[in-house]
């Protein structure tokens, strides 16, 4: 059973490596793990840590200097410490620069080090991107996800040396960043029955009063008060009375601007009456990791004391099958008032954003961000590779790529033209869920919960890339807390209006 001592004692014992800083590396670095990068060139610098040891590498396996920006490589030195070297391009964009850090960091973390040591070289501007890039690696490759086995012989990182960069202040965003990234993971890997409904609520309290967050709950009985029966009705079909949309509140003495944050977290989803194949229904634990992203970003946030307020908006709930449980040809009235007609039990997610949404967009926030696990067909379209964004302001999608396209998280824009809406036009109701063929589902889907956010300015984010094999730009598990660097940086942009 869940046991709220213990959570804390997990968290606490998952604090990110003790940072060190320093302009010059002594003279002879003898630390047992130590990754070098230096900016692209086709000779190798005078000042370069084992040089001589990096020179017969590159000699044995046949390559020029410069393929280092394709090939990290390791050696043993004489003492048995593991050097990496690898080269950065920083013509190339934040992703492809990020990936290369990786595989270079991975070469050390691989051994899971009590301490690693890090040499950037280059100008200053090239030593202060590396180091970031490094330290952030570090950090988020080295905070142990929740295992269950017998045995667990993992160690976490404790302490990194910095060598080349002593700016402590570049850090702390970064640090905040890591530890919402972690944040989003941890919960996301998590079994279904150890995040039910009820245990996630029971975890959320903690985070809020571990960090000052304004804690209201919308529990069932009060969601039928209120009218919300898009969300009642994905609701209902679990044994327990235990989904609720959660509030949480992050606010700044000097703020002047507020966004809302919307998760979708649907702790289990078995597709309801339409019920989902094995194949398909495996790791769907997974599909509350818009929520996760959510709380991810309000955590990073609050640790770099942002200068904006955020309400943080959790639909928590599962889709179970059950005599009780929603199916098809039924009609619902959402919390707006508009009626709904059912034509897939699966698509649940949009039914509990919808009236989640309408909760978000009456605080009237000067811009609304949601986060789901939303359609298959988003991944059909993209793969794991990127994630999907759709909006209401074609200035705040253009944002949202370019911050994308900064942070490394990557989004592709798609359109939300007025002639989709007519493959949702109901008989019997205001709108349909969703159409059974399933062609540009992640369109028609934003299309419907456009319905719910009234003209407030809003982006929905489709989290294809919440989980991609072999790992994603600067993370390397496969579960890579996708949105919350680039939730972060359009925070920390500035204004929020368009």
């Amino acid at each position: 059973m869940y046991n709220a001592k213990q959570y804390i004692k997990f968290i606490e014992e998952q604090m990110l490596a003790q940072l060190t800083l320093s302009l010059t590396p002594p003279k002879n670095l003898t630390n047992q793990h130590l990754l070098v990068l230096l900016p692209k060139a086709k000779t190798l610098p005078q000042d370069l840590p084992h040089s001589d040891l990096l020179k017969t590498v590159l000699a044995r396996r046949s390559l020029k200097v410069d393929e280092l920006t394709n090939t990290p490589v390791s050696a043993n030195a004489a003492n048995g410490a593991l050097m990496a070297w690898t080269m950065l391009d920083f013509s190339k964009d934040a992703f492809a620069i990020q990936t290369q850090v990786r595989k270079a960091m991975q070469l050390l973390l691989a051994e899971k080090p009590k301490s690693i040591a890090i040499v950037v070289l280059g100008d200053p501007a090239q030593r202060k991107l590396a180091a970031e890039l490094a330290v952030y690696g570090a950090w988020v490759n080295s905070a142990l996800l929740p295992e269950h086995k017998k045995k667990d012989e993992r160690k976490p990182l404790r302490k990194i040396e910095l060598y080349g960069f002593a700016d402590k202040q570049a850090f702390v965003s970064l640090k905040a960043q890591a530890e919402g990234n972690f944040l989003c993971r941890e919960l996301t890997v998590l079994p279904p029955n150890e995040l039910t409904p009820a245990l996630y609520r029971a975890r959320v309290k903690i985070l809020a009063q571990q960090h000052g967050w304004k804690h209201v709950e919308f529990d069932l009985k009060k969601l039928r008060k209120l009218g919300a029966g898009a969300f009642v009705a994905v609701a209902q079909g679990s044994a327990d009375e235990d989904a609720a949309i959660v509030h949480l509140r992050y606010t700044h003495p000097k703020a002047k601007q507020t966004v809302g944050l919307v998760g979708k977290g649907i702790c289990f989803d078995t597709g309801g009456h339409n019920l989902k194949p094995a194949r398909y229904m495996h790791g769907m634990h997974e599909d509350m990791n818009g929520s996760a992203v959510a709380l991810g970003i309000l955590l990073a946030a609050s640790q770099c004391k942002l200068e904006v307020n955020i309400d943080c908006w959790l639909a928590i709930a599962q889709n179970h099958i059950s005599p009780k449980a929603y199916k098809q040809n039924d009609i619902v009235i959402a919390l707006n008032g508009t009626t709904i007609e059912i034509i897939h039990t699966d698509a649940e997610g949009r039914m509990v954003l919808a009236d989640t949404l309408t909760l978000a967009a009456r605080a009237k926030p000067d811009l609304i961000i949601d986060f789901a696990t939303l359609t298959g067909s988003m991944a059909v379209a993209l793969g794991a590779r990127y994630s999907g964004v759709l909006g209401n302001r074609d200035e705040l999608l253009q944002r949202a790529v370019s911050a994308g396209k900064q942070s490394g998280e990557r989004l592709c824009a798609f359109p939300l033209d007025d002639d989709y809406e007519a493959a949702l036009d109901s008989k019997v109701a205001d709108i349909k869920q969703c159409t059974l063929d399933g062609e540009a589902d992640h369109i028609l889907a934003t299309r419907f919960l456009k319905r719910f956010v009234e003209d407030t300015p809003w982006l929905h984010i489709d989290l294809s890339a919440s989980r991609c094999p072999g790992g994603l730009g600067i993370v390397a598990s496969e579960v890579t807390g996708f949105g919350v660097a680039w939730g972060l940086r359009m925070l920390l942009e500035g204004s929020l209006s368009v």
